[in-house]
């Protein structure tokens, strides 16, 4: 799958624009900012997951962008883990801009994501989400059950999804990051420090 797709939007309305997803750029780090916090709320950092993303880069290639009318309206990265032994990539987070929803943002990232992570011969994916809403991308819990987060979680909502079968067989332990080190931290902080200085003005 190309990195940039445009996808026809189930439209709610006649006019709805359709929406591309590409790789994400610099100028878009300040509204994925927004957005996920918007999202998930200022205290998404304490989040158990953040602790395998703190201080790494996102996997190559999968810091993905939904754009619709040349506004972000959705978010997705991937980032490698060692999964109790089993290298993997963890999805997430996942944020759509409310005002999209509806359209398939989320459904479209997911799928490009995983086609792509597939294409690159990665063997297997795992979130921590709601079953009922990923079920319909192939993840469960069925081979998950033996996999730990350094954090507290719910054990029903730790999926996982395999690319190649058999590629989650004898994962067993804590899910740790594996990724290369982020550089700096900067673009987020740049974000943050822009943001705050939006709301005093």
């Amino acid at each position: 799958m190309a990195m940039t797709d445009l996808c026809k939007s189930p439209a709610l309305t006649p006019d709805a624009a359709p929406f591309a997803i590409r790789g994400e750029r610099a100028a878009d780090v300040v509204a994925r900012e927004a957005l996920l916090d918007a999202c998930f709320g200022e205290g998404r950092d304490l989040r158990t997951c953040q602790r395998l993303r703190d201080g790494r880069a996102p996997a190559e290639g999968f810091a993905l962008s939904a754009l619709r009318d040349g506004q972000l309206a959705g978010t997705l990265r991937l980032w490698h883990v060692n999964a109790g032994g089993v290298p993997a990539l963890v999805l997430g987070p996942l944020a759509v801009d409310p005002m999209c929803r509806g359209l398939g943002v989320g459904a479209a990232l997911v799928n490009h994501a995983l086609a792509a992570a597939k294409a690159r011969r990665h063997g297997a994916v795992i979130l921590l989400g709601d079953a009922s809403y990923y079920a319909r991308f192939g993840f469960s819990a069925l081979k998950t059950g033996e996999l730990r987060l350094p954090g507290p979680f719910e054990r029903e909502r730790l999926l996982g999804l395999e690319l190649r079968a058999g590629a989650l067989d004898g994962a067993r332990g804590m899910i740790v990051p594996s990724g290369k080190a982020a550089r700096q931290g900067r673009p987020r902080q740049a974000a943050r420090l822009r943001k705050l200085a939006s709301r005093a003005a």
